[in-house]
C-alpha cells in the first residue's frame, strides 16, 4: 500500500511540475524584431505584442497570428488588358507595400495579399480601358500614380500602406510588335534621308564658295600677269626702240636683219607655202643701193647717235624684286587659304553678296570705289612710238 502510494504521489508530482514547464512556456512569449504578434484572450482580440520579451496569461492567452511588419514586394503574374482601341496587351506589374496596422490586417481582410492582387487587376483594367496603346506604352508614369493612389486609399482600412507600383513590362501581339517595328524603322530611315539630304546640301554650298573663290582668284592673277606683261613688253618695245635709234643703226643694217627674219617664217615643217611680204621690194631696194646700186630708194639722214626719245620718255620700271614678288605671293596664298577655311567652319550661314573675301583676302570688305575725280591726274600713258626712218 506504501509503494502504490509513492508512486501514485510521483505521478502527481511530474504532472505538476509538467503543467508548470508548459505553463511557463506558453506564458512567455519572445518576439522578433521586425515582426508583431496579435493576442487574443479567451478568443477576444486582446492587444498586439511589439518585439521583445512579454508574458501572457496561460490558457487564457493565446497568440493569433505573427504579422510581417517590414516592407514587402509582390510580384503579380502577367494579366491580360483590352485598350480603348480594341487590343489585348499583357502587363506585369510589382507592389511595394506595408503593414502599419497589424490588427486590421487580421481581422479586416482573410488574406491581404490576395486581396491586393485582385484590387491591382481592376485597377488596372480601369485605367488601361480609357488609353488606346500609344498612350499606354508611353503613359508608364502616370499609370503607376493613378494606380497607386486607387490602392492605397483602398487599403488603407485593412492597415496596409501601398509605397510604390510598377509596371514591369507592356506586351502588345505580336502583330502589332511588327507594326511598331516597321514605323520605327521608317521613321529612322526617314530622319537618315533628311541629314544626308542636309550633308549634300551643306557639302554643295560649300563646293560652289570654294569654287567661287578659286575662281575669283584665279581671275585675279590673271589680271595681274595681263597688266604686268603689258608693262613688260611696253618697256622693252621703248628700249628697244631707243637703243636702235642711240646705236645710229641705218636702213643698211635693219634691211639686213630683215632678210634674216624672213626664213624663220617658214621654219615649221608644217609651212607648205610662203607668204612674201609687202615691204620685201623696198628692202631689197636698200641692199641694192648698200651695193651700189643706181635705183636704190633714198633715205632721209639723221645725225648720228640721236634719238628722238628724251631720258625721261622712259617709264620706271614696274617689275618687283623678285624675292618680294615670292613673299607678296606666299602671303596671298596664305590668306585665300584661311578666307577659304573660314567659310568652310561657317557653313549654313546665309550668303551675304557685299563681302567678297576672296577678292581681298586677308582684309576687311572693301566698298566699291568711286569713279575717279576729273582733276584727277590721268594714269601714265607711254608716249606714241615714232616711226621708224
Amino acid at each position: 500500500m506504501d509503494d502504490t502510494g509513492t508512486t501514485f504521489l510521483l505521478v502527481i508530482l511530474g504532472l505538476l511540475v509538467l503543467f508548470v514547464i508548459v505553463a511557463l512556456v506558453r506564458a512567455v512569449r519572445l518576439v522578433p524584431q521586425g515582426t508583431n504578434q496579435i493576442v487574443e484572450r479567451l478568443g477576444r482580440y486582446r492587444r498586439t505584442l511589439e518585439p521583445g520579451l512579454h508574458l501572457l496569461i496561460p490558457f487564457v492567452d493565446r497568440v493569433r497570428a505573427t504579422v510581417d511588419m517590414r516592407e514587402q514586394v509582390v510580384p503579380f503574374p502577367p494579366q491580360s488588358v483590352i485598350t480603348s482601341d480594341n487590343l489585348v496587351v499583357s502587363i506585369d506589374t510589382v507592389i511595394y507595400f506595408q503593414v502599419t496596422y497589424p490588427a486590421a490586417a487580421v481581422y479586416e481582410i482573410a488574406n491581404y495579399i490576395q486581396g491586393i492582387e485582385q484590387l491591382t487587376v481592376t485597377t488596372l483594367r480601369n485605367i488601361i480601358g480609357t488609353m488606346d496603346l500609344e498612350q499606354t506604352l508611353t503613359s508608364r508614369d502616370q499609370i503607376n500614380g493613378r494606380l497607386s493612389g486607387v490602392l492605397d486609399e483602398a487599403t488603407g482600412r485593412w492597415g496596409i500602406k501601398v509605397n510604390r507600383v510598377e509596371l514591369k513590362a507592356i506586351d502588345p501581339p505580336p502583330s502589332v510588335k511588327g507594326s511598331m517595328e516597321q514605323q520605327m524603322r521608317a521613321e529612322r530611315d526617314r530622319r537618315a534621308a533628311i541629314l544626308t539630304a542636309e550633308g549634300t546640301k551643306q557639302s554643295q554650298i560649300l563646293t560652289a564658295e570654294g569654287e567661287k573663290q578659286a575662281a575669283i582668284l584665279r581671275a585675279e592673277g590673271s589680271a595681274q600677269a595681263a597688266i604686268l606683261t603689258a608693262e613688260g613688253e611696253a618697256r622693252a618695245i621703248l628700249q628697244v626702240f631707243d637703243a636702235v635709234h642711240r646705236g645710229d643703226a641705218d636702213p643698211k643694217l635693219l634691211a639686213y636683219q630683215y632678210l634674216q627674219i624672213l626664213p624663220k617664217i617658214a621654219s615649221s615643217p608644217s609651212n607648205k607655202m610662203w607668204f612674201l611680204p609687202a615691204e620685201l621690194s623696198g628692202a631689197l631696194g636698200v641692199m641694192a643701193k648698200a651695193f651700189g646700186g643706181d635705183e636704190a630708194p633714198s633715205f632721209e639722214s639723221r645725225p648720228s647717235g640721236s634719238s628722238p626719245l628724251q631720258p625721261g620718255d622712259l617709264p620706271p620700271g614696274a617689275l618687283a624684286d623678285p624675292t618680294e614678288a615670292v613673299t607678296e605671293a606666299r602671303r596671298e596664298s596664305a590668306a585665300a587659304t584661311a578666307d577659304a577655311t573660314s567659310v568652310g567652319s561657317h557653313s549654313g550661314v546665309p550668303f551675304d553678296p557685299n563681302v567678297e573675301a576672296g577678292q581681298r583676302p586677308g582684309g576687311p570688305p572693301v566698298a566699291p570705289s568711286a569713279p575717279p575725280s576729273p582733276t584727277a591726274p590721268p594714269p601714265h600713258q607711254y608716249p606714241p612710238t615714232p616711226p621708224v626712218p
